[in-house]
């Protein structure tokens, strides 16, 4: 019997995942992390169609060499970059799964903190599937964005912030979540990480982990990710002028809000 629990989701045949499939492109899925993909994120993260709007990933991204059949261990004795991302987020999403598994037989659909699937694939018509990038929803880790616009955003202030909404019961609706994705340069510009965040944001998000305000941002440039957050309802709030430094070069950030009070799925309608 189908665990009730792990509504929205459909269930790969092949792979035994749950998958959420985007309502505009129904070929494109959201998956689980799979130990395969690693050895595709240094390729992905050193394109400087990618690096150049992230502002957290390290570069170069490097990878080591993770035994796929030990999806645990590795070959040399410290985890690279890659093997530390796949690992990081697997942890997350096996222990979502879990607590899924755990509440089976509840009567009503559990919250959660995170989600259990980030990776976007395209299915092809055997059945297999391409990684095609990455999105996640969790609270807000930037303390400055917390920040009244008022106040001095000292270090001690920021982790003040922080601290404060990371200590917020889940469900409460004054959590403050943030939002960051990618995906590959050869599908940019077809309307897919516009369809990835509303699916994941109103079949998930909201009503799996209670989300009900995110503060996401972008490079000042980065026209694609603006577009993307317009799209779904965010608005202009902040802009940071000499935000953060990357690569040598200090960069302009825009800030933006969702706040769920102020928007409808577009299906609703």
């Amino acid at each position: 019997m189908a665990n009730p629990q792990l509504h929205p989701f459909e269930m790969n045949s092949l792979t035994g995942e749950p998958f959420l499939r985007l309502r505009n492109h129904k070929q494109i899925i959201i998956t689980p992390p799979r130990p395969e993909d690693v050895a595709l994120y240094p390729t992905i993260m050193n394109d400087s169609r990618i690096y150049e709007w992230l502002g957290s990933p390290p570069f170069p991204y490097t990878s080591g060499m993770l035994d796929v059949m030990k999806p645990k261990t590795f070959s040399n004795s410290s985890k690279e970059h890659a093997e530390e991302w796949y690992l990081k987020t697997k942890t997350l999403s096996d222990d979502v799964l879990k607590k899924l598994n755990a509440a089976r037989d509840e009567p009503d659909a559990i919250l959660l903190n995170d989600c259990p699937i980030r990776n976007i694939r395209e299915l092809k018509e055997d059945g297999s599937d391409v990684f095609l990038g990455d999105i996640g929803i969790s609270r807000v880790v930037e303390g400055k964005f917390l920040v009244p616009a008022e106040e001095d955003a000292s270090e001690e202030t920021k982790a003040k912030y922080k601290a404060a909404n990371d200590a917020l019961p889940l469900g409460d609706p004054d959590i403050a979540w943030t939002v960051g994705y990618y995906i590959i340069p050869n599908y940019h510009g077809r309307g897919i990480m516009t369809d990835a965040l509303q699916t994941l944001l109103w079949d998930w998000a909201v009503p799996r982990m209670g989300v009900r305000h995110i503060i996401a941002s972008a490079f000042e440039g980065n026209t694609g990710s603006l577009r993307v957050f317009q799209k779904n309802g965010f608005v202009s709030s902040r802009f940071f002028e000499n935000h953060i430094q990357t690569r040598g070069q200090w960069r302009n950030l825009h800030v933006l809000e969702w706040k769920q009070s102020y928007n409808e799925p577009p299906w609703s309608a």
